[in-house]
């Protein structure tokens, strides 16, 4: 209870610091930040999942609120998970599910804005391989982008609902980008979880058959019930504590992403990402973002119902969360995202949970 409170008078401080002064979308007329070079992990960068996070980095809109931001580009969402306990890297863009365990674990980890409302995860197998149901996934060399990875939780989730057990299959670490290619083509797996470009361009060179597609709404209420949160921002919480200033930039600059990609054509935002994230193919890059632009959060906030969809989710096949009761209020801070919402005057800030359709949510359980 003590931590707790001392937890809030930081948070009030900070934040009561912000008031006092005028807040501007310009970070000259805006606040001081505790720190303003952060490193920050991702995992498979140049897939789409992460997309938020090249196109915040590319547009300068971390610049724009006085960031400077040092990626580190692990090959799965566990490494990038643990080099944030480590204190290797600051913060960390990952999947919600890492908070989750994290906080099973003992470990105060929070996430702070939403920025995928749906794992936009691909289950595959090979072209011509016979495949009636989930249960022939049995035997099966599975290809996934890394271990604790979200790739990784959507086959094992899948599987569970099948009946099976994580032992019975194999997962083979094949990354999120050529490697994975190859390792499909040259029949090196059977079958493949992975996300974008990776799905498409397999898709384009009919190496393989869709047995799950979660790029699209319809197919995530059918599985999960409704949305499920993918990538978030998350940190430890004595670091969002000690440095409610620089969250709260990092925050802005996130939504002021979402927004962007959420009005932006799809020109504009293949224009933004590198080239070498095409896969060699720019009209594939396209094909796959077209695919994908449902995925991102509208709002940054992840609701109640999307909370319990990912922890009934992890615990389908996670000892360390069957039967753990998780607070779910301490895997996400919504403080931030609601001002970062006000500064950009959304007309939607008074109701940010409506446009994910779940007008039943009360925002005021997320409060400590």
């Amino acid at each position: 209870m003590a931590e707790m409170q001392y937890d809030r008078r930081a948070f009030t401080a900070g934040m009561a610091s912000l008031l006092l002064c005028p807040v501007s979308l310009d970070p000259a007329h805006g606040q001081q930040l505790e720190r303003s070079s952060l490193k920050l992990g991702v995992a498979n960068k140049s897939h789409l999942y992460y997309l938020p996070v090249t196109i915040a980095e590319r547009r300068g809109h971390f610049r724009d609120y006085g960031l400077t931001i040092n990626v580190s580009d692990f090959e799965g969402g566990g490494q990038a998970f643990d080099a944030l306990v480590a204190g290797s890297v600051d913060i960390a863009a990952g999947a919600y599910e890492h908070t989750l365990r994290a906080q099973a674990m003992g470990q105060d980890v929070r996430s702070a804005i939403e920025l995928g409302r749906f794992p936009g995860v691909v289950l595959a197998v090979g072209k011509d391989r016979p495949f009636k149901s989930l249960a022939d996934l049995k035997g099966l060399k599975i290809g996934i982008t890394a271990p604790s990875s979200s790739s990784y939780f959507f086959v094992l989730y899948l599987m569970a609902r099948a009946g099976l057990a994580p032992g019975d299959a194999s997962f083979v670490g094949v990354g999120g980008g050529e490697r994975a290619v190859d390792a499909m083509k040259t029949g090196e797996i059977d079958a493949i979880s992975n996300l974008d470009p990776v799905i498409t361009r397999l898709q384009q060179d009919s190496a393989i058959r869709i047995i799950v597609d979660s790029r699209f709404p319809r197919v995530n209420y059918e599985i999960f019930g409704g949305t499920n949160p993918a990538a978030v921002l998350y940190a430890r919480q004595e670091f969002i504590a000690a440095n409610p200033a620089t969250m709260q930039a990092l925050v802005n600059a996130f939504y002021k992403t979402l927004r962007w990609i959420a009005t932006a054509t799809t020109d504009e935002i293949v224009d933004t990402v590198p080239a070498e994230y095409f896969l060699g193919d720019r009209a594939i890059y396209v094909k796959a973002l077209k695919a994908n632009l449902l995925v991102y959060s509208r709002t940054g906030i992840i609701t109640r119902q999307g909370m319990n969809s990912a922890l009934k989710m992890m615990a389908t096949f996670d000892p360390d969360l069957k039967d753990k009761k998780i607070d779910l209020r301490k895997t996400f801070d919504d403080r931030f995202i609601k001002r970062a919402a006000v500064l950009f005057d959304d007309p939607t800030s008074s109701d940010l949970e409506r446009d994910e359709r779940r007008p039943e949510i009360d925002l005021n359980t997320f409060q400590d």
